[in-house]
């Protein structure tokens, strides 16, 4: 498989290419000689020459370009060719020339992206790993282990599928077709609204509390209980009881339930450990026994579920300006009870800025805690120095880390030609509305220009997306494909969006313009090109 270099050189020179060849074709197309169609650029490495147009590959592989009679007004062509001169040609014309490389970048990710989709994929099914308990689908009686089939009626086949189903379905009761043990039947369930946000859009979503991956069952221990007495600690993963092995919380509370007397625990501990400037962890496993208290599932240990202790404190954050801390446990929200981690943060995507009242125990001496607090925006940078701000409290909860995760149900999901053809033609669409969001808030100051990328960083993204296969590959294809089709229909000197702006604007007036005012057009459009270059550059190095 092609390395870095190979990959952002094949990146940029297809793209580059499909989009100098659409101005190609409509140029041919509507008379216009074309003087040269190039691959690449520099120095020629080998060509041919064929009727008027001469085809070579040029040493640089970064793009392409096409030559056309008569597309400066300085040129000087013989009679017969000035007809065909790109100048000359009627405004319309010019206006389709113009119109097709954007065109063809805007087109080209359809192509990509019926590729990608049509045939047989592995997905994530909707069988259920794990119920929150404090959630609806809890209340509605959905089990780990059973089958989401359909959602109001509407088929659902992965988990992507499903999480679909409840954009917009919310606050209402939905009739869920839900398969257990080979048998349907009906759950009517009230989804709670949650907002997701990203730099480009929010999204509101029904969420009813369940999960593919199954939960491994981690405890939370209160300070100077029983369970803490006999060694047990927060976080620790129960793997075992009685000798009976605890894959899961669903196994967890199946076995608890059943055991009597003192209770024989194997656990994994994450051990701090100084590895130089630095600290990691380090995974452990501990025996020890644990006397069975009154009740069931984690209360017959004395312990709670991990699900609201925090297991850390953003620096900085108003969560740690408050003094909340690792192994605190958040208890309510406004004067509430919380039970899941889930309702916090379906709770918290829905104030946005304003207000609310947080009690939590803390870690250290057992002691409960309540402040009014407000969410602040934080900014932070992913792993490629992007940055990005939203609004957060700062606390995360206990996680499972990739090698604790244990194995997703998967179904084989066979997407047919038409299918496939339908999804192409409305993801892109979707995409470029995205990106001219993401244009107009950069243009009005509402994002940063340090979102703004080079070709560091379009390296970093082709090495990384290859990494994560081919279909990730050409997904980054195709959103730089419509980036390109986008960003040059601006309206800005030297980009196809100028041109064909002239060009409709000389078939209303009926006369061209002036030469100079193309050329000061042209000469501030560079210099605006020279400084998004120049600023995109300087972000890829600050990164």
């Amino acid at each position: 498989m092609l390395q870095g270099p190979g990959l952002f050189i094949l990146l940029l020179g297809v793209l580059i290419t499909v989009h100098e060849l659409g101005h190609f074709l409509v140029a041919k197309a509507c008379g216009v000689k074309v003087v040269r169609f190039s691959i690449g650029f520099g120095p020629k490495l080998f060509g041919f020459t064929k009727g008027d147009t001469e085809y070579q590959v040029a040493i640089l592989p970064l793009g392409g370009y096409v030559k056309m009679a008569g597309d400066s007004p300085y040129e000087e062509m013989s009679p017969e060719d000035a007809q065909r001169g790109f100048l000359n040609a009627s405004p319309w014309k010019r206006a389709l020339i113009v119109a097709a490389g954007p065109f063809f970048s805007l087109a080209f990710p359809v192509i990509i992206y019926f590729f990608v989709f049509v045939g047989a994929h592995e997905a994530i099914s909707t069988r259920v790993g794990f119920v929150d308990p404090a959630m609806p689908a809890a209340a509605a009686g959905i089990r780990p282990g059973d089958r989401i089939i359909a959602v109001d009626g509407e088929k659902v086949q992965t988990f992507d599928d499903l999480r679909s189903a409840f954009v917009g379905r919310f606050d209402r009761s939905l009739p869920i077709t839900v398969e257990r043990d080979g048998t349907q039947f009906i759950a009517n369930v009230t989804p709670r609204k949650v907002i997701e946000s990203n730099p480009v859009e929010s999204v509101e979503r029904g969420q009813i509390g369940i999960q593919p991956a199954r939960k491994p069952a981690v405890v939370g221990v209160p300070p100077g209980s029983p369970a803490a007495q006999a060694g047990l600690k927060t976080f620790d993963r129960i793997l075992s009881i009685n000798g009976v092995s605890i894959p899961d919380e669903a196994a967890f509370l199946e076995q608890i339930a059943k055991a009597q007397g003192p209770l024989e625990l194997t656990v994994q501990r994450s051990q701090s450990v100084e590895v130089g400037a630095s600290i990691g962890q380090v995974p452990s496993v501990v025996k020890l026994t644990v006397p069975r208290q009154q009740g069931e599932g984690f209360a017959a240990l004395g312990v709670e579920s991990s699900d609201l202790y925090v297991v850390a404190v953003s620096p900085g954050s108003v969560a740690e300006k408050a003094g909340l801390r690792a192994g605190d446990r958040i208890v309510s929200f406004n004067g509430q009870p919380l039970n899941s981690f889930n309702v916090l943060a379906a709770e918290l995507s829905t104030l946005k800025d304003q207000s609310f009242q947080l009690a939590w125990r803390s870690a250290a001496d057992g002691q409960e805690h309540t402040q009014t607090l407000s969410q602040a925006l934080r900014t932070s940078k992913d792993e490629l120095g992007q940055e990005s701000s939203r609004l957060e409290l700062g606390v995360r909860p206990w996680l499972p880390s990739g090698a604790e995760l244990l194995p997703l149900d998967t179904v084989t999901v066979q997407v047919s030609i038409p299918e496939a053809l339908r999804q192409s033609v409305v993801i892109v669409p979707k995409i470029v509305g995205q990106m001219v969001t993401v244009i107009g808030r950069i243009v009005s100051g509402q994002m940063s220009t340090k979102t703004l990328g080079g070709p560091v960083m379009m390296y970093q993204l082709a090495s990384k997306s290859a990494e994560q296969g081919w279909e990730s590959y050409l997904h980054l294809m195709a959103v730089i494909s419509i980036n390109l089709g986008v960003m040059n229909l601006l309206p800005i000197p030297i980009l196809d969006g100028f041109g064909l702006l002239s060009a409709l604007w000389e078939g209303i007036r009926r006369r061209p313009i002036s030469v100079r005012v193309r050329e000061m057009a042209n000469v501030v459009g560079l210099v605006l090109l020279v400084a998004l270059m120049v600023m995109a550059f300087y972000n890829d190095v600050t990164r």
